[in-house]
């Protein structure tokens, strides 16, 4: 339930509280249209797709008027519950599934969210810059560092944060191998963020782009 968003994030506002609370019945009703949510995880809602989502702001803060590439959006996560948290980042979200992306437009007008702005098409067609990239376990590190890192303005912070889960050692290490300009990686344990047993083996992988 809701609840357990205020928890860890005590300060939001009414409108925040309410855009929250909207999210279970607009999922629900959108989940039986098109699959985004495993429909046995429906229930599960706000633990392990919103609070997961909202790891990403624990480790960082989106400055206000940058913008946040959610590569890989499915559903929506995490790029909506973080618009919802940062109104005025602009969040633009990107997947190549079109059905996807109309769940995606739905949430976002219903929730009145103005700094959502969609894109259906696959991440090697993306023209734009951003100031950071996030996205929710889309692929392997190196196949996304191929499709994300050239899209990244760099400096002051500028980078991806990736949720992933499990040991990531090897695959960080394959992931980065020949790619320029990392300034630096951290990875944050997000069991040692939220003490619910859904998070012990997730994670928050940062990795900061050098000018």
């Amino acid at each position: 339930m809701p609840e357990i968003i205020y928890k860890y994030f005590p300060n939001l506002t009414r409108k925040q509280h309410t855009q929250i609370e909207q999210m279970y019945d607009l999922y629900s009703y959108w989940n039986e249209r098109i699959n985004v949510i495993s429909r046995k995880d429906i229930d599960n809602l706000y633990i392990n797709h919103i609070l997961h989502s909202l790891a990403i702001a624990k480790v960082h803060s989106f400055p206000s008027g940058s913008i946040v590439m959610d590569l890989g959006c499915g559903g929506g996560f995490p790029g909506i519950p973080l618009a919802v948290l940062f109104p005025e980042v602009h969040f633009k979200m990107v997947d190549s599934i079109g059905k996807k992306i109309l769940v995606v437009q739905n949430i976002a007008k219903d929730l009145n969210l103005d700094n959502i702005e969609t894109f259906h098409c696959r991440a090697e067609n993306i023209e734009f810059k951003t100031d950071y990239i996030v996205s929710r376990a889309v692929t392997e590190l190196k196949t996304f560092m191929q499709w994300s890192w050239n899209k990244i303005k760099g400096g002051d912070g500028r980078g991806i944060l990736y949720l992933k889960g499990g040991d990531l050692s090897e695959e960080i290490s394959t992931g980065i191998k020949g790619i320029k300009n990392i300034q630096e990686i951290t990875l944050t344990d997000i069991s040692t963020l939220f003490k619910e047993d859904f998070f012990q083996t997730k994670k928050v992988l940062y990795i900061k782009k050098g000018k």
